[in-house]
């Protein structure tokens, strides 16, 4: 039922979006429709616990099942013998080893990133999500998030090998995609550009490839997928923005002891420096933004 409410609202939002051709109309409409998406997920959260099983009963299984993506290079992809590969990936395997205490020790499952927290809640197969999740306050209230893994935020791609620096691009024109985040982002930091709308990551690759844009924005670790499979183009070395990854986990006191687990296993991690070593092997940047940069 839950996935139900969602799918349609997302339909009957896309279709008044088509309706309102006023960028601030566009704006009040998602942002009225993400605080409905919210109060929804709340209310089911409370009167539906979350159906995945607690650490007692996943190291009684003997495994554990994590929601991961597989179309997601470098975090969770396929290799050329279909194979699941990536950071999250890594991440998913180690945590796993970790807490049911023998490697290999879990089931990958690919998910649907509109799907990401409510399997926690509506499939008994899932007990973890790994999948891109941005740690946000609304995401918050509704799933325990872990401590961060990776940080992303939004970086620009291009061909173009006289773009160098954020300032190289500050008047020129940057494909972004249509109602995200990364629009809010860019007009900040660059408010002369000419922002280019398309409807999806193939689209604004095609744009690029078409010399319609100069540069696309979007996230950083996806944009590093596109580079690791067409090196005729390459990432502006700053970010705009941070935006923390974590693990998501079932909401609830009966989960506290997974909670303290995952948190404690991820900061152990980070301490002895395998996470790092590990976005650095699958080619993640862990540049910051610099404000000298758009000077």
């Amino acid at each position: 039922m839950l996935q139900r409410i969602v799918n349609r609202s997302v339909q009957w939002v896309n279709h008044l979006l088509k309706q309102q051709s006023h960028p601030l109309s566009q704006l009040n409409l998602l942002l009225s429709t993400a605080i409905f998406l919210t109060l929804i997920l709340v209310i089911f959260s409370t009167q539906f616990p979350a159906s995945a099983a607690k650490l007692p009963e996943i190291q009684r299984r003997g495994y554990i099942n994590i929601a991961i993506k597989d179309n997601l290079r470098p975090l969770g992809f396929r290799d050329a013998n279909g194979n699941l590969q990536g950071l999250e990936i890594d991440l998913a395997q180690r945590l796993a080893s970790d807490l049911v205490g023998k490697p290999n020790a879990l089931k990958l499952h690919p998910v649907a990133n509109r799907d990401r927290l409510s399997l926690l809640y509506n499939d008994d197969k899932i007990d973890l999500t790994i999948a891109r999740v941005t740690a946000t306050a609304s995401r918050a209230r509704i799933v325990s998030l872990s401590f961060p893994y990776y940080f992303d935020g939004t970086a620009l791609v291009t061909k173009d090998a006289s773009l160098q620096e954020l300032k190289d691009v500050k008047i020129r024109k940057i494909a972004v995609l249509k109602y995200s985040s990364t629009i809010a982002t860019v007009r900040y930091y660059l408010p002369k550009a000419e922002l280019v709308g398309v409807d999806s990551y193939q689209q604004g690759l095609s744009l690029l490839s078409r010399n319609g844009a100069a540069a696309f924005a979007a996230d950083a670790s996806v944009l590093t997928g596109w580079v690791q499979e067409y090196p005729q183009y390459r990432l502006i070395p700053a970010r705009l923005s941070t935006e923390p990854l974590s693990v998501v986990m079932p909401k609830g006191l009966q989960y506290d002891e997974l909670h303290r687990k995952v948190n404690s296993a991820i900061a152990r991690y980070l301490d002895e420096g395998w996470l790092q070593q590990r976005a650095k092997f699958w080619g993640l940047p862990t540049s910051k933004l610099s404000v000298n940069s758009l000077e």
